[in-house]
This record gives C-alpha cells, structure tokens and sequence, in this order.
C-alpha cells in the first residue's frame, strides 16, 4: 500500500489549523480520518494476504489496457459503460473493486454475494437501500452503483493522490499533486505507478486474465505521463468537450459537498476557482499531449459524436484499435445507444454563477478554444 504522507499531512494540517474554526468541519474531517483509517488497514491487510494465497498475480500481464481519460464531466463513465457491454474482450473495473484492491477480500465479499443473488432477497434489498441511500443523490450527476463499471479514483483515495480529496479539503493549489500526479517528485511518481499496477494486476488475475483491461479516470488527465511510463503499450481514449460546458458542470458536482461540509460556502469563492483552474490545466495537458500522440496508441473522439452519433463513434474505437468486435457485441452497442437517446440530464450549470467569466476561459484556454472552434458561451 502507498501513502502520499506529504500530501496527507499538508491536508490535515491546513484544515484543522490552516482555516477558522468550524466544529462541522472538524468533526467531518475527523469522521473521514478514522473512516479512511480503517479502510486502510483492512484493505493493506487484504492486500498482504493476497501475497500469502495468490503470489500468482504477480506474475499476472496487463497487455495493451484501454484507458478511458478526460477532465471531468465529458462523457467518459458513459462511453466507459458502452464498451463495458462487451465483456468477451474487456474486463471494467467495477466500483466494490477500487473500493477493495484485494483479492483476497473480493473473494469474501463475492462468496457473501452469492448468498443473495436475487434483488428481491434479503441481502440484494440491503445493498439496493444501501445504493439509494448513499448514491441515490448523485444520479442525475453521476450515477454509482456498486457492481457497475466506475472509474479509478477508489483506487487512489488510499494514496491521497486523487482529486475525491477536493471534496473535503478544496484547497487545490496547496494539493495540487492530488490532482496533477505528473507534477509530483519522480520517486512519488513511481510508488503511486507501481501501486496502480498493483491493483489493475489482482483486478484482472481475478476477473480476466486473458481479456483487455478498461479503465477510465478523469484523474488521470493530469497523469498521463505517469501512466505512460508505466504502461507504455496502453491504448488510450480521450474525450474532448467544449470546457465551457465541461468545467461548469465539474465545479457543480463538487459543491454540494463543500455546501455540505461548510454551509456558509459560496459558489463564488476561491474554492471555486482553483478547481477550475485545475480542470482548464487538465485540458492544456491533454492538449500537449494530444499534439505528440503516437495515432496507433491514441484515438481522440469529441464528445458531440459521442453523444449524438453514439453506435457510430463507438464502433470507430474498435476499428481504430484493432478491437475484435462480435455480432453479439455489435448488437449490444446498437441497442445501448438507442437506450442512450432516451437519457434527459435535469443537470443545470453555468460558469457565471461560480464567478468564472468568458474572459477567465479565455485566458486560461483561448488558443485551445480557438482552435477547436468552441464558443465561450456553453450549450444546455
């Protein structure tokens, strides 16, 4: 197990005595503290027994993975879940899975889940009441379940490399290596990479040994040299939205949490800001990196096909990558994006209201805007 001990301790510092005095915040900080403890310790417990009755993962390939990488809110847990349809070539990483990296204890937690295969059993109406208790709220967002595909970022929170610790300690600029992996110290970088592998190799020891690992992490837009250096024949997929839209529609998501913690929060803040700055960086990143791609190992696809030409620029991901594609599998991707039509979001969103300005994208990201023909002005 890895922990960014720096990052963690600037966290925890900062909010305990880096800010005025709020009993809410310090009890749910505190709360999370001990929460995140012990999830910790029973996972790196896992994890070591792992090693005592699976040493063959070690040994276990991540060949050619697909990686599913673009800043928050640009479609990617959809397309994530279209190609999940196809499980006779990929195996998604599915959200229990980050939740415990650990063989050993996915192997209880599926033995428990057998005994209550049926929704409508005891145990399959505790998990549904757990699920709308405790996601039901982010549906019209984000909506998480505990054995459908999800992004990495459960994976990270064990390290504190990961931008889930925004919601409690938004203080980007001074956590700035959270969020942007690729700015971190070189040996930092490496431990975290090697964790990373880690789990994706028990992951796919477990649910897939011959397949193609899928994964996907809005996170790791500003880690994408780590990743990279770490799986140099990945495939990756990005995703391009006009980031008027994007970043409006990200800061939002965070809000209600900081709301939350801190009910005196303002969405004009400067909370608000640096976690856009932290998006506009993602986007220059991925630009840069968009620029010196190798073609056979990067395909970027907008997210105005995606959501409206849907079979077509899923299946330009299979031809593009040399990805076998069955009749079944065919069928299940036309039968998804004509589901995915039906799909409303109720999301409502805007720069304005979190203090961000056409000049502010302007100057964060104007070339980039301008050379994607991308207007200032984001559509509903």
């Amino acid at each position: 197990m890895y922990l960014n001990i720096g990052l963690t301790s600037r966290a925890l510092f900062h909010s305990y005595l880096g800010q005025p005095f709020r009993a809410r915040r310090w009890l749910v900080t505190t709360f999370f503290l001990l929460l995140l403890s012990v999830f910790w310790v029973v996972v790196a417990t896992g994890r070591a027994l792992d090693h005592v009755f699976f040493p063959a993962f070690r040994r276990q390939e991540i060949r050619r993975p697909v990686f599913i990488i673009a800043p928050p809110r640009s479609g990617t847990t959809f397309l994530q879940k279209m190609l999940a349809q196809n499980r006779e070539v990929f195996a998604p990483v599915l959200m229990y899975q980050t939740i415990f990296p650990s063989i050993t204890i996915q192997k209880i937690i599926l033995g428990i889940a057998s005994l209550g295969r049926h929704r409508d059993s005891f145990l399959g109406l505790l998990i549904t009441w757990f699920e709308r208790r405790f996601f039901g709220g982010w549906d019209n967002m984000h909506k998480m379940r505990l054995a459908q595909p999800e992004e990495d970022d459960g994976f990270f929170v064990y390290t504190f490399v990961t931008e889930a610790i925004y919601l409690l300690f938004p203080y980007v600029r001074l956590l700035w290596g959270a969020g942007f992996a690729d700015d971190l110290p070189e040996p930092q970088r490496r431990r975290l990479m090697r964790y990373y592998r880690s789990c994706l190799q028990r992951h796919l020891y477990l649910h897939g040994k011959n397949k193609t690992l899928l994964s996907k992490a809005t996170q790791l837009s500003g880690s994408i040299h780590c990743l990279r250096q770490e799986f140099p024949d990945a495939r990756i997929i990005n995703i391009l939205r006009n980031p008027a839209e994007s970043i409006a529609s990200h800061v939002s998501v965070f809000f209600p949490v900081w709301k939350w913690v801190n009910p005196a929060q303002q969405k004009k803040s400067q909370e608000s800001l640096e976690y856009a700055e932290l998006a506009a960086a993602w986007f220059r990143h991925l630009e840069e990196k968009d620029g010196r791609a190798d073609g056979s190992r990067y395909l970027r696809i907008l997210y105005r096909d995606l959501v409206s030409r849907t079979s077509e620029t899923v299946r330009s991901i299979y031809k593009h990558f040399r990805i076998p594609l069955s009749p079944k599998a065919s069928t299940q991707i036309t039968r998804a994006a004509k589901k995915s039509l039906e799909y409303k979001s109720t999301h409502r969103y805007s720069l304005r209201e979190f203090g961000l300005s056409a000049d502010w994208l302007r100057h964060e990201l104007g070339p980039m805007m301008k050379k994607h023909r991308f207007t200032l002005t984001p559509r509903r």
